[in-house]
């Protein structure tokens, strides 16, 4: 980095954090300052890059990253298919041809990745260790080994390891309905149900390999399975919590004999009980990739989010009912503000847990994993018991 000069410190401080002794106890954030201070005006909060970039959430996250006043600055995507439409969309970014190249930039402070499941977590690892933060597309770790791992290097070089959970994170209408279980609009929460439909083909993509190996994306109760665990922990406020009861089954897709596609599971925590959907059977007549749903049954009243859609009644997404004493209330959520990314970018500047709690993360992740561990394995054809 170049020379600094008292007026670079003094326009760092004040475009970037709140204070020269705030500056000097954190060298990697001065020197992202005072680069984005010499840009101009609209300088960035922090630099970030991307590793990976296999499924498309890494456009989500992203946005995410950049509307919470980050800069995208660089990425590595090892695989070319991927890595020409990444550049395209992102043409101020720079390629680089190996991950250290943005893990030993001291600049960059944030590393954010949709690379192939199983990778995320040893990602993740050596991106803590590189003393950098981490946000991952979800499943964010594959395996207890991986979380085990994950824990013990987060809890040593008190990095941030987020997984960005975004059915929940970056839903206008489940941020909605956060506030409003906050504020007690329905009571105490007893249950929630949450079902995480998705279509296997989109727009006529064909999905990669890995995409049909459990091994390599954990499995469906770990993959989209992971959304609904962390959304069963935040609508309960439970810090702990068991499997009850889980299952699986491949009942479409015998050219991939152990893929799955379809799961449910029974969870109860310390501050109530779930049950959890998932499958891939969204036929192709829904404009959309999946009614993604949400209950939320609490002692004065109940709320349901219809995500994506409202089959058969109202147009777009984020549509919110809310049942309680007084009567039956609709909220259009569209355009609602999602805070996850201002909050993550807050995190990584002032060593905070305001956009998700580190324990919230990997608890969410320990039980969708448990999940998939114990779960009954429906032989083709079989039903349920």
């Amino acid at each position: 980095m170049d020379k600094l000069t008292r007026r670079d410190l003094v326009k760092a401080s004040a475009g970037a954090v709140a204070g020269l002794a705030a500056l000097s106890a954190m060298p990697e954030r001065l020197a992202a300052a005072v680069h984005t201070a010499r840009r101009g005006k609209q300088a960035a909060r922090l630099r970030f890059a991307v590793i990976g970039a296999n499924h498309g959430h890494i456009t989500g996250q992203v946005g995410a990253v950049t509307r919470g006043g980050g800069e995208l600055v660089s990425y590595y995507i090892k695989e070319p298919e991927l890595r020409a439409p990444f550049a395209k969309r992102y043409p101020s970014a720079k390629a680089v041809d190996d991950e250290r190249a943005i893990l030993d930039d001291a600049s960059i402070q944030l590393v954010v990745s949709a690379s192939i499941p199983d990778e995320r977590a040893p990602l993740g690892v050596r991106v803590m260790k590189a003393g950098k933060d981490f946000m991952v597309d979800k499943p964010g770790i594959t395996s207890m080994a991986q979380l085990a791992e994950a824990r013990k290097v987060q809890a040593e070089t008190k990095r941030i390891y987020s997984i960005l959970f975004s059915e929940r994170l970056e839903v206008p209408a489940a941020v909605k309905a956060g506030e409003l279980v906050k504020a007690g609009a329905i009571g105490t929460v007893i249950q929630t149900a949450g079902f995480g439909p998705h279509q296997i083909i989109q727009k006529g993509a064909a999905r990669p390999e890995w995409f049909w190996d459990p091994a390599r994306y954990g499995g469906i109760l770990v993959d989209i399975g992971s959304h609904q665990f962390d959304q069963f922990l935040f609508f309960t406020g439970s810090t702990t919590g068991e499997i009850v009861a889980s299952q699986v089954r491949n009942v479409r897709h015998p050219e991939h004999p152990k893929f799955q596609d379809f799961g449910d599971v029974m969870v109860r925590g310390d501050g109530g009980t779930g049950y959890i959907r998932m499958d891939w059977f969204t036929p192709n007549g829904l404009p959309t990739w999946g009614d993604g749903r949400m209950t939320i049954l609490g002692t004065d009243g109940y709320i349901e989010l219809r995500k994506y859609v409202d089959i058969a009644g109202r147009p777009g997404g984020n549509h919110l009912f809310l049942v309680d004493q007084k009567g039956m209330n609709y909220i259009d959520c569209k355009g609602m503000e999602t805070p996850y990314g201002k909050q993550l970018v807050d995190d990584v500047l002032n060593r905070t847990e305001t956009a998700v709690p580190q324990q919230h993360t990997f608890l969410a992740s320990e039980l969708s994993i448990r999940a998939q561990d114990q779960a009954k394995v429906l032989k083709p054809g079989a039903h349920p018991v």
